[in-house]
C-alpha cells in the first residue's frame, strides 16, 4: 500500500472543494438522463486524499490542553469517486510516481468503477485522451484544473474548447501571475516570458501590463524605465477575458486569498458546449455554487 499522505491547503482548499464537488453532484444528476458516458478528469490529481494537520491548543481559562492532530480528508479524487449519480469514467492524472502510485491504489480499492491512472505531464496527457475520444456526441465531462504553479498550457485549453463538451474548474495562479511578472522589465528574462506566454496563449500580455515610467535615483538622477503598471486585479481580469474569448462561456471567478488576505488563486470555471442550453444550465448550476462559496467567505 502507497504512502498516500498529501499535506496542503487550508479554508481556501476546503472551500474550493466543497465547490467542485458540488457542481459534480448535480452535472451527474442533471445529465445522467441525456447521456450514455459521464466522465471526470482530473489533471492534477495529487493522492486522492489529503492531510491536514490540526493544531492543539494550551489548558487555559476555556478548557484543557488539545494535543494537535492529524486529520484525513477526502482530495478531489475521492471526492468525485463518491459522486452519485456515479460518473461511468474517472481518469486521474499525476507526474509525481509517489501520488500515482496512491491513485492506483485507490483504484484498487474500487475494483468495480471505470477508473483509469494515468502517470505523466498533464498537458500531453490531456492532448492524448482528447485525441483517443473519436466522437463526443453521447459523452459529457467535467474536468478539474489545479495545477502545480503555471503549468497549463494555452494550447490545452484550446484542445479541450474543440471537444465542445466538457465543463472546466481552472484554479488559476494569481500569486504565479504576478511574480512572474516582475514590476521593472529589466527583470523579465527569458524564461519567464516563456512562462507567461505559455499560459496566456500571447506575448501581448507585456505590453498590455508594461508602461514607460520615470525612475529617480540615489543621486537624483531620472531615467526612464519599463515598469509594470498591472496588479493582481489586473491580471485576473485579463485572463478572464482571454478564456472568454476561447471557450462559450465563462462565469466570474471566485478569489481564494492566503491566511493573510493575499490574493493567490482564481477559480474559474468554463464552458466548452456552444449550445445555447446547455451553457444556460451549466452556468445556473455553477454560477449558484460560486455564489454560495462567495458568500461564505463573507459570512461572518
Amino acid at each position: 500500500m502507497a504512502q498516500s499522505n498529501h499535506e496542503f491547503g487550508g479554508i481556501s482548499t476546503d472551500l474550493k472543494l466543497s465547490l467542485v464537488g458540488g457542481y459534480l453532484h448535480q452535472f451527474t444528476k442533471a445529465l445522467r438522463p441525456q447521456f450514455e458516458n459521464l466522465w471526470y478528469v482530473d489533471a492534477f490529481a495529487g493522492t486522492g486524499e489529503r492531510t491536514v494537520i490540526i493544531p492543539g491548543r494550551a489548558a487555559d481559562m476555556l478548557g484543557p490542553e488539545v494535543d494537535a492532530r492529524v486529520e484525513r480528508r477526502a482530495g478531489s479524487a475521492k471526492i468525485a469517486i463518491d459522486v452519485s449519480p456515479a460518473f461511468d469514467r474517472l481518469v486521474f492524472m499525476d507526474k509525481r510516481p509517489r501520488h500515482v502510485a496512491a491513485l492506483n491504489d485507490l483504484r484498487s480499492a474500487n475494483p468495480f468503477r471505470n477508473i483509469s491512472v494515468v502517470p505523466g505531464d498533464a498537458n500531453a496527457e490531456i492532448m492524448n485522451l482528447l485525441g483517443e475520444q473519436k466522437s463526443w456526441a453521447r459523452t459529457r465531462a467535467v474536468m478539474f484544473l489545479d495545477p502545480y504553479g503555471m503549468s497549463v498550457e494555452w494550447r490545452t485549453l484550446e484542445a479541450i474548447r474543440r471537444t465542445e463538451a466538457i465543463d472546466v474548474w481552472y484554479l488559476v495562479s494569481l500569486s504565479g501571475l504576478f511574480r512572474q511578472a516582475t514590476r521593472d522589465a529589466e527583470d523579465l528574462d527569458a524564461s519567464k516570458r516563456t512562462a507567461l506566454t505559455r499560459m496566456i496563449g500571447t506575448p501581448d500580455w507585456e505590453k498590455d501590463w508594461y508602461e514607460m515610467s520615470q525612475r529617480t535615483n540615489l543621486f537624483g538622477d531620472t531615467d526612464e524605465r519599463l515598469a509594470r503598471t498591472a496588479e493582481v486585479d489586473d491580471m485576473e481580469k485579463y485572463f478572464g477575458a482571454r478564456l472568454a474569448g476561447l471557450f462559450s462561456s465563462v462565469l466570474p471567478p471566485l478569489r481564494l486569498n492566503d491566511d493573510r488576505g493575499i490574493p493567490q488563486f482564481a477559480l474559474f470555471f468554463a464552458i466548452s458546449n456552444p449550445k445555447p442550453a446547455a451553457i444556460g444550465l451549466a452556468s445556473r448550476i455553477a454560477g449558484h455554487i460560486l455564489k454560495s462559496g462567495i458568500s461564505s467567505k463573507v459570512r461572518p
